[in-house]
């Protein structure tokens, strides 16, 4: 299974009448049959709007059901597809429009005035089809159309990343790519045909693409898409939908953990939470465990690998708190300055080898060659240790590390001592120049309501 077009036809072929996603807000569902039958028309939509095997189509639409058919259907009939950041400011989503050379773009109601400016002065043609991200059917889907099966290799996924300060960087990744790791994720967590994620994340974001859009499709199961995170409605749609796992960020967890529980009957179905994205502090952690009665196991990942590249095991006693896990559908290890592997113990720059590692950075020559060593590792920017049992531990990031009179200080260790106080929400530790020490500390709280 290495390409996602195999991963929707293994799923069609082996239960055809199960739910693979359905709408958490709404009465609406699609089964794999119908997937599968989605796949087609999208194809056929794609080659009337001149996008050829092999070409780039973006997507600005929101989560919902049409916003995954388009997707999947995009992959299964070898285009690239490129979901576009709604959190860009609009000279980034209008440089992400031109640089990704797409051949349309896919595009919500409420987004149709800016793109159509966006897309004035690109100097190519580029077709717009306006779809809301909850259509029973796309604006000009008709009869179904066959596709020739993209090769593995084929580039099937280019998502900016970085895209809050400079110039974004397009990640290419492979139908192989995007399926080893979909495969991976569904391993890892023991994802089986009854297991069913409350998607919550915007599939824009690597995580939600990957964890909540294929990681089903390896397994079988299904997701319950949400159109956005909603404090309010998130205990209410996990029991409404009956999911067996979640798919979160730290930035849910703080909010959840602001909240009252829903009743244990509620929770009870939930196997375990899943965290990734950014460092979940080790008391946001435990609070989660301790008022909501579910596991959580922190993950890490990146665009360049898929998402996930480290994974704490499902068991909950052999999990370790504040580390994010073991290498996961890839091998991973920690690096000098001179990237050369150091010992177990040793701080160090994690690097990542492995199926789910990217092609490169698209037209972006010198980037793809600073993100690789010679002996074809990608570098992660990312600063920690590995232990004995072969858990990693994430301190910060290279770029981030504070230089202190000499000395080197990751600031999540700041972060987290932080957080211990009662009356801190969230924290977080940066660098600032001083001209006797080079740098200083500053630290940036936010209180709990009612706190001072």
């Amino acid at each position: 299974m290495n390409t996602v077009r195999a991963l929707i036809e293994r799923a069609a072929t082996a239960q055809p009448d199960a739910v693979y996603a359905l709408a958490t807000e709404r009465d609406a569902s699609l089964d794999y049959r119908s997937l599968l039958a989605s796949c087609r028309r999208v194809a056929a939509l794609l080659d009337a709007h001149g996008v050829a095997p092999g070409q780039t189509l973006s997507l600005v639409m929101p989560n919902g059901l049409a916003t995954l058919r388009v997707l999947l259907g995009a992959l299964w009939a070898g285009r690239c597809v490129n979901p576009v950041n709604l959190l860009a400011q609009p000279e980034q989503m209008r440089y992400v429009l031109e640089h990704s050379d797409c051949a349309a773009v896919f595009v919500a109601p409420e987004w149709e005035a800016r793109v159509r400016a966006m897309l004035a002065d690109i100097g190519r043609p580029v077709a717009l089809v306006v779809a809301d991200a909850d259509a029973e059917r796309l604006p000009g889907e008709g009869p179904e159309a066959d596709a020739p099966p993209p090769l593995p290799d084929a580039l099937a996924l280019l998502m900016y990343t970085s895209g809050t300060t400079g110039r974004p960087k397009g990640v290419m990744l492979t139908q192989a790519n995007l399926a080893a790791n979909a495969a991976a994720i569904a391993a890892e967590h023991e994802l089986g045909p009854g297991d069913r994620v409350l998607g919550v994340l915007p599939l824009y974001h690597i995580n939600a693409f990957a964890v909540t859009m294929l990681a089903p499709l390896a397994s079988r199961g299904s997701v319950a898409m949400a159109p956005k995170f909603s404090a309010a409605r998130f205990w209410a749609q996990a029991e409404g939908a009956r999911c067996t796992w979640l798919n979160v960020v730290p930035t849910i967890v703080s909010y959840l953990l602001e909240g009252d529980p829903p009743p244990r009957d509620v929770l009870q179905p939930l196997r375990f939470c899943r965290s990734a994205s950014a460092a979940l502090p080790p008391e946001h952690l435990r609070g989660f465990e301790q008022k909501f009665g579910i596991g959580v196991i922190e993950t890490m990942g990146l665009t360049e690998t898929v998402a996930p590249s480290f994974s704490n095991p499902l068991e909950p006693s052999r999990r370790k708190l504040g580390s994010v896990g073991r290498a996961s559908g890839c091998e991973a290890r920690v690096i000098d300055a001179q990237l050369r592997p150091l010992p177990d113990g040793s701080t160090g720059e994690i690097a990542i080898r492995g199926p789910n590692v990217m092609r490169g950075y698209y037209k972006n020559p010198e980037a793809t060659a600073a993100a690789f060593a010679p002996d074809g590792w990608l570098r992660t920017g990312d600063l920690g240790h590995r232990d004995a049992d072969g858990f990693f531990f994430v301190t910060g990031r290279i770029k981030e590390l504070i230089i202190k009179g000499g000395e080197n200080i990751a600031p999540r260790e700041i972060d987290e001592a932080l957080l211990q106080h009662p009356a801190v929400l969230d924290a977080a530790a940066v660098g600032i120049p001083d001209k006797h020490y080079g740098q200083e500390i500053l630290a940036c709280i936010v209180l709990r309501d009612g706190a001072s």
